[in-house]
């Protein structure tokens, strides 16, 4: 901005400030208003439609799936994408950091004096698509299925033991492909090619602690398990 840009703008905007209103009342009214509101809406809507209430907490069920809030789906849904262990920083940290640092540092590297819209291409290009990611990513995470399924492709038969092990909290020490947990157990991605069917179901019977016993499975998923962890190869 050079001298008689900047005289200009100072000029401009004393025009305006002495037409308007002063902070207070005035917009201090209006924000006031607004909040009470805001603030009866919610009740009413706490009286009208109640709070949803899930099931009595279980701290010792392993089958619970984790859903965050709706304005956290986006950035659940991005580390959802970034799937590989060395990258999983960058959803977690990096993207993020880096959004608010630009945030803060608005002021500093935006000092052009022009406010429209239409002669502003690249702060409303990088708005657009800040707010269309945003959007997509959380219609993505709240369309999603539950984080711990199982995303590897099998064949027809196997898919029911695929969602017998998902739903039996196997991912919460074992690692399918890149879903799931590096430990304490081991990686079940080629487990098949390790072991054969009936050590496997051995190994559901009696494994070595902390793993816990699959012995009271009922029979149906616990074949459906084996089969499917015996040809992951």
């Amino acid at each position: 901005m050079d001298a008689r840009q900047k005289e200009q703008y100072l000029r401009e905007y004393s025009a305006l400030k002495a037409k308007g209103k002063p902070f207070f009342p005035y917009a201090v009214g209006k924000d006031g208003l607004m909040a009470c509101v805001v603030l009866i809406v919610i009740i009413l809507m706490s009286l009208i439609l109640g709070a949803e209430l899930g099931p009595k907490a279980d701290p010792t069920t392993t089958s619970y799936v984790p859903r965050p809030e709706w304005y956290f789906f986006f950035l659940f849904e991005l580390l959802r994408v970034i799937k590989p262990p060395e990258l999983v920083f960058v959803a977690t940290l990096g993207i993020p950091n880096i959004a608010i640092g630009l945030l803060v540092l608005l002021p500093f590297y935006d000092r052009g004096p022009e406010r429209r819209p239409e002669r502003r291409p690249i702060a409303m290009t990088c708005m657009v698509l800040t707010i269309v990611a945003m959007t997509y990513l959380t219609l993505l995470g709240s369309l999603a299925g539950s984080p711990t399924e199982i995303d590897m492709e099998v064949a027809p038969q196997y898919e029911y033991g695929k969602e017998v092990a998902a739903n039996s909290g196997c991912l919460g020490c074992h690692k399918f492909g890149e879903n799931g947990n590096d430990g304490p157990g081991p990686n079940l991605t080629k487990i098949g090619a390790r072991l054969p069917k009936q050590a496997i179901e051995r190994t559901l019977n009696n494994p070595t602690a902390p793993m816990p016993s699959f012995k009271d499975m009922p029979q149906a998923q616990k074949t459906a398990l084996v089969d499917f962890l015996g040809q992951l190869r």
